[in-house]
């Protein structure tokens, strides 16, 4: 059996209520997640506020929660992105029901270059994520979206543990690679 990684013991120890375990997690990782929403908010006070929401969130999902991959920062960014999408979903009402807040919501600097990537990088996932089976869709919008642990997503789906488990690092590997020909080209 391969020695586990830091991440995929402390995310068992966190996953179990060791509240220590977690704050390991969080120290490690505060940094890509701030920037990671900085990079989809163009605001600071913004990405602060959904770094620590997607650390609330990411504490709440870990119960039953299997680290499978080496590093926890791909769940950890999948739920920074839906965290920022709501944040960004809130600003747009906002501004719909305010006239006056337009111009107290737009950033003063917006890294153009940074949106782009994470855009084009978001549309290649999606783009690949719509080719997929429809069962590996779902698998992957559970697991990697949702944060479901495999077990729970092989009861919701009605298949077996190891089907979710192979099925899903066939997916990441199949990621992995668009996200790499998206970086190289």
């Amino acid at each position: 059996m391969p020695a586990q990684t830091s991440d995929q013991k402390w995310a068992a120890k966190a996953a179990a209520g060791d509240e220590s375990a977690f704050r390991e997690l969080y120290r490690a990782y505060v940094r890509p997640v701030y920037w990671i929403a900085h990079g989809i908010l163009g605001s600071a006070p913004d990405a602060e506020d959904v770094t620590q929401e997607t650390f609330v969130a990411a504490w709440r999902k870990l119960r039953g929660f299997e680290l499978q991959g080496e590093s926890i920062l791909p769940w950890l960014a999948t739920i920074c992105r839906f965290q920022a999408a709501n944040r960004l979903r809130q600003r747009r009402r906002d501004q719909a029901n305010t006239a006056d807040a337009a111009d107290e919501t737009i950033p003063s600097t917006i890294s153009v270059e940074e949106q782009v990537i994470t855009t084009d990088l978001a549309e290649r996932i999606a783009a690949e994520v719509g080719t997929m089976t429809a069962l590996d869709r779902e698998i992957f919008r559970l697991c990697a979206a949702e944060g479901y642990a495999y077990q729970a997503a092989a009861e919701e789906l009605g298949i077996s543990h190891a089907v979710v488990r192979n099925r899903l690092s066939r997916v990441r590997t199949r990621l992995r690679g668009a996200v790499k020909e998206a970086s190289e080209a």
